[in-house]
C-alpha cells in the first residue's frame, strides 16, 4: 500500500494541469515554499538542475566569444528614467529601496528588474574607440519583478537568470549577433533540454520594452500552452543615444554603438518539467539529471549485494550516478526515483550477480532489459543517449500533432474554442486588431516565425490584406 500511496500524492495531469505541476514541483523537492511572498526556495534537486544548465550554456556562450562579468543589485531611479519605452514597460514590475539603513535615500533605487541601464551607463565610460569593440559580455545573477501572480519557476518576484548585454561598431554586427544567440537559445533547448521550438520575431506589441526588434523561441507544454523559453533583442542604437554611448570610428567620427541583450531564465526548468513530465512525476533529460544512473540493491541484507552495488557506481563513475541503499522497500524506492525523473534504474540482487547481469529500467518509458555486467558500462552510455534522442522525437512529435492551421475567423475561433496548441494564422500586421484577438480570445501572438508561409491573402480576423504568417497560443 505505501508503494502506491507515493504515486497517488501526484495528481493526474488530465485531472488538473496546474495542480499536476505544483505537486511533482513539491514532490521532486525541487523547490519549497518560502515565508517571502511570490519567492521561493529552489532546493538542492532543483539547484542541481540549474548547474547543470548553467554550466552547458555557458560553454556555448564562451564558445562564440562571450566573457561573463558583475553589474551591481540596484539601479538609481535617474539612471532607469533616461529609456522612456524602457521604464515605462518596466515600471509596475520594480521594487524600491528607499533607505540606506536608517536613513531615508537621497534617491530611491530599484532592485534590478533587468540590467540594460546599468551595461549602458558603463559601456558609456568604457567605450572610447571602434578599438573597444565589440564589447560582448553576460552576467548570471538574479533580477527582481514585482509579479501578482506567482508559481514555481514560471513566475516568481525573484528569479536567476543570465543576461547577455553586446555592443557593437555596425547595425548589422548587433543584428548577426542577436541571431547568433537565439539559435546559440534553439540548440541548447533541442539539444540539451529535448524541448523542440518555434524561432521567430515578436510583433511590436510584444517585442521588449525599448528593443527595435525582439526574436524568440516558444515551446509548446503538454497541456497546450506555450511559454516563452529565451529571448534575443536588438536595441539599434537607441539606448546607445539615451545614454551617450559614442565611438571614435576609423574615419574618425564620432558614431552611437549598435546593441543587444538576450536571455533565459529558471522558467526553462518549468518547461523541461511541463514538456517531459508525465502522471508518476518528473522525467529529466539525460543531460541535465543530477543523477544519470540510480543503483538500486535487491534484498541489500544479503551478503555481497552492497558490495556489487558500490562495485558497479566505481565503474559508471563517467556517469552521475548514486546507490540508493536506504532502508526503504524496492517497491518505494523505484516509485521515488520516478517521480524524481531518474533516467536509469539499474536493479541487482543476489540471482542477477550470479547470472553476472543486471537489470536496466529506463524512465521515459518504462522498458526493462537485462544487462550483462561486464558490458554495463556501454550499455548505460547506449540507453542514456537513446532516451535523449527519444525525449526530443516524442516532444516533437506533441509539438506536430498539436500545431493547427486556421485560414478563416470561423476556423480561427472554432481551433481554440476545441483544441489546445499553436494555431498559425495569416495577420494584418496591426496591432489594434493584435490587440482585439487578445481581448476577444485570451490568445496572444506568439512570433512570426522565420519560416513564412503564405497560408491566405488575408487577416484571420479582421479580413485585410494578410502581411505574416503568426502563431497564435495560450501562454504561461
Amino acid at each position: 500500500m505505501a508503494d502506491k500511496k507515493l504515486v497517488e500524492a501526484i495528481t493526474s495531469m488530465d485531472e488538473d494541469f496546474a495542480q499536476w505541476y505544483t505537486d511533482v514541483v513539491k514532490k521532486a523537492e525541487l523547490i519549497d515554499y518560502s515565508n517571502v511572498k511570490g519567492c521561493m526556495v529552489i532546493k538542492p534537486a532543483g539547484y542541481a538542475i540549474w548547474e547543470l544548465i548553467q554550466r552547458q550554456l555557458d560553454d556555448m556562450f564562451k564558445a562564440t566569444g562571450v566573457e561573463n562579468v558583475y553589474m551591481p543589485m540596484f539601479i538609481p531611479e535617474s539612471l532607469l528614467q533616461k529609456e522612456k519605452d524602457h521604464v515605462e514597460g518596466f515600471a509596475p514590475e520594480v521594487a524600491w529601496v528607499t533607505h540606506g539603513g536608517l536613513n531615508p535615500l537621497q534617491e530611491r533605487m530599484c532592485v534590478r528588474p533587468t540590467s540594460e541601464t546599468l551595461f549602458c551607463d558603463f559601456y558609456k565610460g568604457d567605450i572610447q574607440s571602434y578599438r573597444d569593440l565589440p564589447k560582448v559580455y553576460n552576467q548570471w545573477c538574479s533580477v527582481v519583478r514585482w509579479e501578482k501572480e506567482t508559481r514555481p519557476f514560471l513566475r516568481s518576484r525573484e528569479f536567476l537568470w543570465q543576461e547577455g548585454h553586446t555592443a557593437h561598431v555596425t547595425a548589422e554586427e548587433a543584428q548577426e549577433r542577436t541571431e547568433q544567440m537565439l539559435n546559440v537559445y534553439a540548440e541548447f533547448c533541442e539539444k540539451v533540454l529535448a524541448i523542440p521550438v518555434v524561432k521567430g520575431r515578436k510583433t511590436e506589441k510584444e517585442k521588449f520594452a525599448g528593443a527595435e526588434a525582439t526574436y524568440t523561441i516558444e515551446a509548446l507544454m503538454h497541456d497546450g500552452k506555450a511559454l516563452q523559453s529565451g529571448t534575443s533583442h536588438n536595441f539599434g542604437d537607441g539606448f546607445a543615444k539615451a545614454f551617450g554611448i559614442q565611438f571614435t570610428d576609423k574615419d574618425n567620427t564620432l558614431k552611437y554603438v549598435h546593441q543587444t541583450s538576450w536571455g533565459m531564465s529558471t522558467r526553462i526548468i518549468g518547461a523541461i518539467i511541463m514538456v517531459h513530465g508525465d502522471n508518476s512525476g518528473l522525467v529529466l533529460p539525460p543531460k541535465v539529471a543530477p543523477t544519470q544512473v540510480m543503483i538500486v540493491p535487491i534484498q541489500q541484507k544479503k551478503e555481497g549485494v552492497l558490495d556489487k552495488a558500490y562495485e558497479l557506481k566505481d565503474r559508471l563513475s563517467n556517469f552521475r550516478v548514486k546507490v540508493d541503499d536506504s532502508d526503504k522497500s524496492p517497491g518505494w524506492k523505484f516509485s521515488e526515483q520516478e517521480m524524481r525523473g531518474i533516467p536509469i534504474r539499474v536493479e541487482i540482487g543476489p540471482k542477477d550477480i550470479e547470472a553476472g547481469k543486471c537489470v536496466i529500467c529506463r524512465r521515459d518509458n518504462g522498458e526493462k532489459a537485462e544487462a550483462a555486467l561486464a558490458d554495463l558500462e556501454q550499455a548505460v552510455s547506449g540507453i542514456l543517449d537513446d532516451i535523449q534522442r527519444s525525449m526530443y522525437q516524442r516532444a516533437k512529435a506533441h509539438l506536430e500533432a498539436h500545431t493547427y492551421t486556421a485560414k478563416t475567423k470561423d476556423e480561427f475561433v472554432k481551433t481554440f474554442a476545441e483544441k489546445a496548441g499553436f494555431v498559425k494564422a495569416m495577420w494584418c500586421g496591426e496591432t489594434e486588431c493584435e490587440e482585439k484577438i487578445k481581448e476577444d480570445m485570451a490568445v496572444t501572438s506568439r512570433c512570426m516565425p522565420y519560416e513564412q508561409e503564405c497560408l491566405s491573402d488575408t487577416c484571420v480576423y479582421c479580413g485585410k490584406p494578410a502581411k505574416k504568417m503568426v502563431y497564435w497560443g495560450k501562454a504561461y
